[in-house]
């Protein structure tokens, strides 16, 4: 197989899968690891794909403001989700005062908790309403309604989080970059989330490997300031910035 043929096939597998490995192109084009690894620094310097150790990355690129609905993103990586929310449900100890972001993954592990000596606040309507029926202790903070999320936000809602000191928070991200850190669509609920990051002594962030090298409109957080709870890291340069546990490894 020519070289530009393998270019070609190795820039299209990885724009559809955002992220993959020497192993899986060597695979894909039935040639050496050795090879592969000669292409991607190729494709690297010519600014087409972004090379890092095992593998190699799409280009990060700003996916503007654009957020599908809840009820659209709950049945994506569904299964990844649930195994992420599981293992953070195991995290909360008695007496922690703990944070728990509005999204998808994040509702899905109030599902799991079963800690009832802690106590619990949150930004999302459907989260507080899960708590509650589970008879924990619960607060949520107060602010403008964000139909797309179902999440609380606005400037009340920033002075409710200044007030309080958690001992861990549980966090949402559209996307997560090495350079841009986490990030999400909306102005508003980035500076709830900057906030509950800022107030807490540990900042967990529930992100399946969809997620990685996305980039959307506003950061609110460096990769360092959290440890990322993922399925399957599929980009090892995020071990030099943070913590990262894989819960289906």
């Amino acid at each position: 197989m020519l070289n530009q043929e393998r270019y070609r096939i190795i820039q299209e597998f990885i724009e559809e899968k955002n992220t993959v490995t020497v192993a899986q192109l060597a695979k894909l084009i039935n040639t050496s690891e050795s090879t592969i690894r000669r292409d991607l620094t190729t494709l690297d310097k010519q600014g087409k794909i972004r090379k890092f150790f095992g593998g190699a990355t799409k280009l990060a690129q700003n996916e503007g403001f654009y957020e599908d609905a809840v009820s659209v993103r709950e049945s994506v990586m569904s299964e990844e989700k649930t195994e992420i929310a599981k293992y953070c449900a195991e995290l909360i100890n008695d007496n922690d005062f703990v944070f728990i972001d509005a999204g998808t993954t994040t509702s899905r592990l109030v599902d799991f908790i079963k800690n009832d000596k802690a106590t619990y606040v949150t930004n999302g309507i459907t989260h507080g309403r899960k708590l509650i029926h589970k008879g924990l202790n619960t607060y949520i903070i107060g602010g403008k309604i964000k139909p797309v999320t179902e999440a609380i936000v606005g400037a009340e809602g920033i002075a409710n989080l200044r007030n309080f000191n958690f001992s861990k928070a549980f966090m949402g991200a559209n996307g997560v970059d090495i350079k841009a850190g986490y990030t999400t669509p909306d102005l508003e609920e980035s500076l709830i989330k900057e906030a509950a990051v800022k107030k807490s002594y540990h900042s967990f962030f529930l992100v399946d490997s969809t997620k990685f090298n996305r980039v959307f409109s506003v950061s609110f957080a460096e990769v360092k300031q959290g440890i990322i709870i993922t399925d399957k890291l599929t980009d090892n340069r995020f071990l030099k910035e943070t913590v990262v546990k894989e819960v289906m490894k």
